[in-house]
């Protein structure tokens, strides 16, 4: 009877149909990179979103620019195609690890369809904001309204855009129809550096997806199934970060006052 060894017992283990066994925590090398770069990027978009948090609460100027029609429902259009892209990608990563190929190149160039679409329909809302509205990184064109009833206390507030040839005309303390006091107040004008820098970081992640995933899914044949799921990974990071950007950019800052 063949003696068996304890390390011919531990080899079998490790190279089993899970290949755990002794490694419960083998990775490779290119996901751990991954990993440990999805990490420390996480910590660069936490720092911005409580820095912007932070600058939000602090002000009683900052402007909510964006109405449910059309804006909500557009950046919901554009939050919908990203996450589209999420189930592409984990067809993608499947169709991999069954190691058919060519089916996961058609999986990964519809992520890619669906990539470059969010950067398109994003780039349509930043000229929109920039020409349309007057709003730039280093300020914007929002004004608080602000209405107080006879005694003084306040009883509405919203944002209303103001055109800048009109600016120098426009009285900053009214007497509505009712009777009550309107003032206006200049929106605070970090609005557009935080607004521009964390969506334009985001997006710089989304077209650097793109391109990370037209290079796999140009050289399948030559990449591992792991190669599939490490940019599979780095995707749904950056869909991950819109799932925060999207609430506390956008839906924290919807004007729902009339007009």
């Amino acid at each position: 009877m063949a003696e068996v060894s304890v390390r011919d017992v531990a080899t079998d283990a490790a190279t089993g149909e899970w290949s755990g066994g002794t490694f419960p925590y083998r990775v490779g090398h290119r996901k751990l990179g991954m990993w440990l770069f999805i990490m420390s990027d996480s910590l660069t978009f936490t720092a911005l979103l409580i820095g912007y948090s932070y600058v939000r609460v602090a002000s009683d100027t900052w402007p909510k620019p964006f109405k449910f029609d059309p804006s909500i429902i557009f950046s919901s259009l554009m939050t919908l195609v990203l996450l589209s892209s999420s189930l592409t990608m984990v067809m993608a990563v499947m169709a991999a690890n069954r190691r058919k190929k060519r089916s996961a190149r058609r999986w990964i160039i519809a992520t890619m369809i669906l990539g470059s679409t969010f950067i398109g329909l994003h780039a349509y809302e930043w000229m929109h904001l920039i020409n349309d509205e007057g709003v730039t990184p280093a300020g914007n064109q929002f004004l608080i309204k602000r209405t107080y009833d006879d005694s003084g206390n306040q009883i509405s507030e919203g944002t209303v855009h103001i055109e800048p040839d009109k600016a120098a005309e426009m009285e900053m303390e009214t007497v509505d129809e009712a009777g009550h006091t309107v003032r206006y107040v200049q929106g605070d004008r970090m609005f557009g550096a935080a607004f521009f820098g964390i969506t334009g970081l985001h997006m710089f992640h989304v077209l650097t997806g793109v391109l990370y995933l037209g290079v796999i899914a140009g050289r399948i044949k030559k990449f591992t199934a792991e190669d599939v799921e490490v940019s599979g990974l780095y995707w749904h990071f950056v869909d991950l970060v819109w799932m925060f950007v999207f609430p506390l950019i956008y839906l924290l800052s919807v004007d729902f006052t009339p007009h």
